[in-house]
């Protein structure tokens, strides 16, 4: 009797184990089709945040008039900007997206070994798998394949001035700044909403000008107002800014060089 308890024992647990391993299956494979969206809408973007860099550096156009003359497609990079920044927030507060991945990864290999088929509409392939696990493991992945994106445009393009690039984004920062710290400007504003719109895209172009400017973007000589966008991010509830304040702490290339002032490498400390 004893030996048959505990053979009915062993079987449950081995069906219960069969059991999580469906259920964890099942729960798993559609993120990972959403982890494999997302990742090909970060090559779309990176794309398309190319072409716009084309239209809006590659004339004699100064960076304002740019803007202005070419508003849909400036409103078009913001919500690019907009977007990557919204994501990596996300992104950042959701560690359990790799544990995923992994054992997504992990599971594949076992039922390739044992010969068991998998969904091949779900099923992502070792090369894609690869760039998947190297994008999420960045803590901003969107953002970082945006900053590449426009560090490659430049050195592809060297007959156009590193300045109408840095010019253009510099100036698209200096506009989220002055519509948020300017009263009448931000009286404007329809919601909250549209107040994270400015600063997502304030602080995404900062990166993405400091990722291409020689010097980067907190030194003296930049055409930022770094102490004032600073500022303009502290004046908002912490709650909302912290995954931006972040973005500028870990993300930027030369915030931490000796020609960055301590008044600023003060500012972005944590608090």
């Amino acid at each position: 009797m004893a030996a048959f308890l505990k053979h009915c024992n062993a079987n449950s647990i081995k069906n219960q184990k069969a059991t999580f391993k469906i259920t964890t299956w099942s729960a798993v494979v559609p993120l990972v089709a959403k982890l494999k969206t997302f990742y090909e809408f970060s090559q779309k973007l990176e794309s398309s945040l190319r072409c716009l860099l084309d239209v809006l550096t590659t004339s004699a156009s100064t960076p304002t008039q740019h803007l202005e003359q070419k508003q849909a497609l400036a409103r078009q990079f913001a919500h690019i900007m907009h977007f990557t920044l919204r994501f990596d927030e996300l992104k950042m507060t959701n560690p359990a997206i790799q544990n995923d991945f992994s054992y997504y990864r992990r599971t594949i290999s076992r039922m390739r070994i044992n010969n068991l088929s998998a969904d091949a509409g779900n099923e992502v392939n070792n090369e894609l798998a690869n760039r998947m696990s190297l994008f999420y493991a960045s803590a901003t992945p969107m953002l970082k394949t945006l900053s590449d994106a426009t560090s490659k445009f430049v050195s592809d393009n060297p007959d156009v001035p590193i300045e109408n690039t840095t010019d253009c984004l510099s100036t698209m920062a200096s506009v989220c700044k002055v519509m948020l710290e300017t009263p009448e400007y931000r009286s404007r504003f329809a919601s909250e909403e549209t107040v994270l719109f400015c600063l997502r895209v304030m602080v995404g172009v900062i990166i993405l000008y400091d990722h291409v400017h020689p010097a980067g973007a907190f030194v003296k000589t930049s055409n930022i107002d770094m102490k004032g966008c600073i500022r303009v991010l502290k004046e908002q509830p912490p709650s909302s800014v912290e995954g931006l304040l972040n973005a500028l702490r870990y993300t930027t290339k030369h915030l931490n060089d000796e020609a960055t002032s301590k008044q600023i490498k003060n500012m972005l400390q944590p608090n």
